[in-house]
């Protein structure tokens, strides 16, 4: 009963969907008629604009954005295509890599571990795309739950680490491994599982930007809502069964439009806003099909389920039990010990005006990692920098990006010819952080 009543949930939620995608349709028909032509009245430009903007919107829920990653320039002057090539296939996330063609492997070798928290690895593409002129670029590209059989069983956080480990282990020990939010504590505890069971595959150095390591450390409205709600609450209030119009029919999960919802409530306002001057400049006729709204929106807008076991796990596990933070982290029964990991240069990432997961629940990596000498650790706290910023707007172009590619190459042997020539002074400052999007760099971009 429980199973149906979640089916039903799920399907009145795509019902929904595709009402508003088909009345964005049918405005966008009716104002754009021919006949309307003849009436000099702005109410009919604005209802085209709406249903323009409206059916663009609800559509793109349901898509899965490609990478659309640029050329790549290269110093001879020839642009370098990029091709997204799996490397390795596995039934809940594939590990990727990004071939420039004809252009010698770089030999610094980055793997992004993207997060599975309501948006596609390809929100990320920004950041592939910065780190491409300089690295051999891998990333973890996850699955939506909906297309997932339930035959294929669980995945819950632990399966998620065991995948980074896989895939830690595939590419070699001169990995340098970047985790963006979400997946920061488990990176983390892949590093500390191979250092136990296999010292020889581990990455060269890790870099955890913005994740919770230890959610306690500074109180988010993320976090007091993890405090608030109870497991029980959680799973009643959050989990659905997919619909039968998907492949996953029937499996638990997190359905990516509730957590939609989520995100853009964190920050009505200034979304509501984009979407209002969006119309109207529609309606003027200065939008345009690539402007930033557009840009953003479409991949923002694209929300994937996740499993209910992972996002049951992450919040019971990480946020309310803290066993990450208190090493205290098992997998499949076996004590994961993070003051096992000696021979990885760690970096954590911060930014000031990060309200997802505040200054303070990154750093807390370093003081796990007990067995790390001291001048193998770095942080930076980035001034002014939001939450995306952090990894793909103006304050990761500008100023942490060079760093984290310094950093990398002061525990790597990198020959000097192939160093990047142009790096930013450590450190910067609030001004040089400006947006990058709608949100900006201090904008409210759940992930």
């Amino acid at each position: 009963m429980k199973g149906i009543k979640g089916i039903v949930s799920y399907d009145a939620m795509e019902t929904i969907r595709n009402t508003n995608e088909w009345l964005g349709a049918t405005a966008r028909a009716l104002g754009s008629y021919p006949a309307f032509a003849l009436i000099p009245h702005p109410a009919i430009k604005v209802l085209s604009a709406w249903g323009r903007v409206t059916e663009r919107s609800f559509s793109r829920m349901v898509i899965k954005p490609d990478w659309e990653i640029p050329p790549i320039a290269g110093e001879d002057g020839q642009d370098h295509i990029v091709y997204v090539e799996p490397v390795m296939r596995r039934a809940f996330g594939d590990l990727i890599h990004f071939r420039v063609a004809r252009r010698e492997t770089s030999p610094r070798k980055v793997l992004l571990v993207a997060p599975m928290s309501g948006h596609y690895a390809t929100l990320m593409r920004s950041t592939v795309t910065s780190l491409l002129p300089d690295c051999e670029v891998y990333v973890t590209d996850w699955h939506n739950a909906r297309d997932i059989p339930v035959s294929e069983g669980k995945f819950d956080i632990e399966d998620y680490t065991s995948y980074l480990v896989d895939f830690i282990k595939h590419l070699g020990p001169d990995t340098n491994v970047v985790a963006v939010c979400q997946p920061a504590p488990l990176a983390l505890a892949a590093t500390a599982m191979l250092a136990e069971e296999d010292p020889g595959s581990q990455p060269r150095t890790l870099t955890l930007i913005g994740g919770p390591v230890d959610p306690d450390a500074a109180a988010t409205e993320v976090t007091d809502f993890g405090n608030r709600m109870t497991m029980g609450e959680l799973e009643h209030l959050a989990i659905q069964s997919v619909g039968f119009k998907y492949r996953g029919a029937g499996r638990m999960v997190y359905p990516g439009l509730a957590q939609l919802s989520s995100f853009i409530a964190m920050n009505a306002e200034t979304h509501a806003r984009a979407f209002i001057d969006k119309i109207f400049n529609e309606a003027r006729g200065t939008a345009t099909e690539g402007d930033r709204h557009n840009r953003f929106y479409d991949e923002y807008l694209a929300v994937m389920d996740m499993t209910a076991e992972f996002y049951l796990s992450t919040v019971e596990r990480i946020f309310k039990n803290l066993e990450i933070a208190q090493n205290r982290f098992t997998v499949n029964g076996n004590p994961v010990d993070i003051g096992k990991i000696s021979d990885v240069a760690i970096m954590t990432v911060e930014g000031s005006n990060d309200d997802i997961s505040a200054p303070g629940q990154c750093v807390a990596a370093l003081d796990l990692c007990t067995g790390v000498p001291a001048e193998k650790k770095q942080q930076h706290l980035e001034p002014g920098a939001g939450h995306y910023g952090i990894f793909a707007g103006k304050s990761w172009r500008l100023n942490i990006r060079p760093l984290v590619l310094d950093f990398i190459d002061e525990n790597m042997a990198v020959p000097d010819s192939i160093r990047p020539k142009r790096r930013r002074a450590r450190g910067g400052t609030a001004a040089d952080c400006g947006a990058s999007d709608p949100v900006g760099d201090s904008g409210k971009i759940a992930v």
